[in-house]
């Protein structure tokens, strides 16, 4: 998933784990698009690699000038620090449903032209998780 929002397209699936709660319950459908990360806030909910794993998390601080944000949990937990370019994607919607102010921050025009690429869930790759 992580390289198909990198490569420009919007992707949905059903991560697993509670440390999301209650933004992202459990095998609830999120969608994932190309993110403008000079953008990001804090807040905001990402498709992240944080030291080799990637996580659909928590920005929970921000480094600007460094290109860097801080990958966090809903729990308090702080996977670590990771650079703008292992930043692959955004949530903007759950289950439908829209997150307040994401889709100002997905570029109007990404490699691929925005397609989406749906899964069941069931073919999660196991690297994407929602610890």
């Amino acid at each position: 998933m992580a390289a198909r929002v990198a490569s420009g397209q919007t992707v949905e699936f059903r991560p697993s784990g509670a440390s999301m709660v209650p933004l992202i319950r459990s095998r609830q459908l999120v969608t994932i698009a190309p993110v403008d990360t000079s953008k990001l806030a804090i807040g905001d909910i990402v498709l992240a690699r944080v030291a080799g794993t990637v996580y659909l998390h928590l920005v929970s601080s921000l480094e600007a000038a460094r290109k860097r944000v801080q990958i966090s949990n809903n729990r308090g937990h702080v996977n670590g620090w990771t650079g703008h370019d292992r930043v692959f994607g955004i949530c903007v919607a759950v289950d439908g449903t829209p997150r307040a102010g994401a889709a100002a921050k997905v570029p109007t025009a990404g490699p691929k032209g925005g397609q989406t690429a749906g899964t069941d869930g069931d073919d999660r790759p196991k690297d994407e998780t929602v610890e």
